[in-house]
C-alpha cells in the first residue's frame, strides 16, 4: 500500500470550512492516498500543542483557520520549524474583505455559527422541510419558497433538507403513478415549483438498491424498465404542461441538485424585483 500523505487541519471553530477546503481541493487528485487529521475548537495554548504534537508524528500539509493572532504565530513558528509547509485558508479573503470593507477584523472565532437570526431562520426551514415532507402539510405549502415535485427516488428530500440549512423553506411532493396531484399546487403561486427527474436505467438501479436494503426481492412495476421509463415520459411531460423548471438528477450529487434550485430561485427573484 501507498504511503499516505498526511493533512492537517486545525480550527478554532467546528472545522467545516476547513473540511469542505479540503475535501473540494482534494477531489482534483487522483491515485493518492491522503489521510485526514482534524483538530476542532483549538482556543487555547494547550489545545493547540496537541495539535502540535501530532503534526511532528505525522508531518505533512497543515490548514488552518485562527482568528486568534498568537496562537496562529505559535502554530506558524512550530511547523517552521520542522519544515511542514502551514496555510492559513483565510488570510487571502479576509485581507481582501478588510481592504474592501475599509475596517478591521473581529478575530472572533467561529463567527459564522453564532446563533443570530440567520441561524434561527435556518432552523425554522430544517422544521418547514420536515413537516412538508413526502406531500405532507398541504394546508400551509404556499408559504415554501421551493416545491420539488418527483417521482419516487428523485433525491426530493435529501435536497429539501439541504436546502433548508441553506435557510431555504422547501416542500416536496411525490408523483405516483395513477395519482393526481393535490389540487393546492395548482393554486399556490409564492413558491418556486421544480421538478425532478432521473433517467429510467438509473431510476431503476436507485429503486432496486432502495428495495433491496429493505430485503424485498420481488419484481414489481416499481423497477420494471418499461414501466419506468413511462413513468418519466409522463413526470417529464407535466412539467412541461404547467411550465415548471425541470432537473435531471441522474449524476448530480444533492449538493449540485440543490445549487441548480437556488440559481433558479435566484433568477426568479430578480426577475420578480
Amino acid at each position: 500500500m501507498d504511503r499516505p500523505f498526511h493533512i492537517h487541519l486545525v480550527s478554532d471553530a467546528t472545522g467545516e470550512t476547513l473540511n469542505a477546503i479540503a475535501k473540494a481541493a482534494l477531489a482534483q487528485f487522483d491515485d493518492v492516498v491522503v489521510q485526514e487529521h482534524s483538530y476542532a475548537l483549538v482556543r487555547s495554548q494547550r489545545q493547540l500543542q496537541r495539535a502540535i504534537e501530532h503534526i511532528r508524528q505525522d508531518p505533512g500539509l497543515v490548514f488552518f483557520t485562527l482568528v486568534n493572532p498568537g496562537l496562529r504565530k505559535e502554530l506558524e513558528t512550530q511547523c517552521a520549524s520542522i519544515s511542514v509547509p502551514c496555510h492559513d485558508v483565510l488570510e487571502g479573503p479576509v485581507s481582501k474583505m478588510r481592504q474592501f470593507l475599509g475596517v478591521a477584523e473581529t478575530h472572533r472565532p467561529g463567527g459564522q455559527h453564532e446563533v443570530d437570526q440567520r441561524y434561527l431562520q435556518r432552523i425554522e426551514a430544517l422544521n418547514f422541510s420536515i413537516q412538508h415532507d413526502d406531500g405532507q402539510a398541504l394546508e400551509t405549502i404556499g408559504d415554501a419558497e421551493v416545491v420539488l415535485v418527483g417521482a419516487s427516488r428523485t433525491s426530493k428530500t435529501p435536497t429539501c433538507v439541504y436546502l433548508a440549512i441553506r435557510g431555504v423553506r422547501a416542500a416536496n411532493v411525490p408523483l405516483v403513478p395513477g395519482m393526481a396531484l393535490p389540487e393546492i399546487l395548482f393554486r399556490v403561486t409564492k413558491p418556486l415549483i421544480v421538478g425532478l427527474w432521473a433517467s429510467p436505467d438509473r431510476l431503476v438501479q436507485v429503486r432496486r438498491n432502495r428495495l433491496t436494503t429493505l430485503g424485498e426481492v420481488r419484481d414489481t412495476e416499481y423497477v420494471d424498465l418499461e414501466a419506468v421509463r413511462a413513468e418519466i415520459a409522463v413526470t417529464r411531460k407535466l412539467f412541461e404542461q404547467h411550465d415548471w423548471p425541470a432537473i435531471d438528477v441522474s449524476r448530480r450529487s444533492i449538493e449540485e441538485t440543490a445549487a441548480a434550485v437556488l440559481n433558479l430561485l435566484t433568477e426568479r427573484q430578480e426577475t420578480q424585483a
